[in-house]
C-alpha cells in the first residue's frame, strides 16, 4: 500500500472515533459528568502527545526558533478562526448541555458548528499523516491521542446537537463528513510533505501542534471542568501519563 494511502486510512480511522462518539450519544443518554470526565482524559492524552511527540520532534528536526514560531502561528490562526466562528454560533460546539444554539435561536449556527468541528480536526490529521514520513509507521502515541480525544468530542458535541433538536441527518452528516475530511487531510499531509526538508516538516508539525493546543484549551478543557470540577485535573493527569507510557514502551 502506498504510504500516502496508508496515511489516509489512519486518518479515517482516527476521525471515525467522532462518528462512534456521536452514535453513542444518539442512542444512549450518557450522563454529562461521564462525558466531561472522558473529555478531561482526552485533554491529558493530547497534551502529552503534543509535548513528547509533536513539539519535541519538531524541535529536533527543525530547531527551536521554527518550532516556537510555528506553534505560535498555529495557535494564533486557530484562535482567530475560532473567534470568527464563535460569533456565528459555534462557540459551544463541544458542549453536551444546552449551550449550543439551535438554528431558530441563531441562523447559520448549524453551518458554523460544522465548520468549527472541521477546524478542530484538520491539524490533528495533518500531523498524523506526517508521522508516517519517518519510515517507522504511524506514530502510535499520536494516533492513540487523536482517537481517544475524538471519541468524547463527538459524544459531547452530538449530545448538545440532539438537545437542540438537530436531526440525525445533520448530526451524522457532520461527523461522517469530518471523518472523511480527516482521512483526506492525513493523506495530503503525507503526500505533500513527502521529500520535504526536515525544517519544513518541523514547521508544519509545530503549526498543527499549536493549533491543537489552542483547541484543547479553548474547547475541551472548559467542557471537562464544567462538570468534573476539581476532578478534571486528576483525570487529565491520568490521560497524560497513559499517553506518555504508550510512547515509552
Amino acid at each position: 500500500m502506498p504510504i500516502w494511502l496508508e496515511a489516509g486510512a489512519w486518518g479515517l480511522l482516527a476521525g471515525g472515533a467522532l462518528v462512534l462518539g456521536a452514535l453513542i450519544a444518539w442512542l444512549v443518554r450518557v450522563p454529562q459528568p461521564v462525558v466531561a470526565g472522558v473529555m478531561a482524559f482526552g485533554s491529558g492524552v493530547l497534551i502529552s502527545a503534543l509535548s513528547f511527540d509533536l513539539i519535541d520532534e519538531a524541535e529536533r528536526m527543525g530547531g527551536l526558533l521554527p518550532t516556537v514560531t510555528g506553534a505560535l502561528g498555529g495557535a494564533a490562526a486557530y484562535v482567530a478562526a475560532n473567534v470568527f466562528l464563535a460569533r456565528r454560533g459555534a462557540r459551544h460546539r463541544k458542549r453536551s448541555g444546552e449551550q449550543q444554539p439551535s438554528e431558530d435561536e441563531q441562523a447559520g449556527s448549524g453551518t458554523a458548528i460544522a465548520v468549527g468541528a472541521l477546524l478542530d480536526g484538520i491539524p490533528e490529521s495533518v500531523v498524523l499523516g506526517a508521522s508516517l514520513l519517518g519510515g517507522t509507521g504511524v506514530g502510535l502515541p499520536v494516533l492513540a491521542a487523536i482517537f481517544i480525544s475524538n471519541l468524547p468530542e463527538g459524544l459531547s458535541s452530538a449530545a448538545g446537537m440532539k438537545r437542540k433538536g438537530r436531526s440525525a441527518r445533520y448530526v451524522f452528516g457532520v461527523w461522517i463528513g469530518i471523518a472523511v475530511a480527516s482521512g483526506v487531510a492525513a493523506l495530503l499531509g503525507c503526500l505533500l510533505l513527502d521529500g520535504a526538508p526536515p525544517e519544513t516538516i518541523a514547521a508544519i508539525t509545530a503549526v498543527a501542534a499549536g493549533a491543537i493546543l489552542a483547541m484543547v484549551a479553548d474547547t475541551m478543557i472548559p467542557e471537562a471542568f464544567e462538570k468534573t470540577h476539581l476532578y478534571a485535573g486528576l483525570i487529565a493527569t491520568v490521560g497524560f501519563l497513559l499517553a506518555f507510557t504508550i510512547g515509552r514502551v
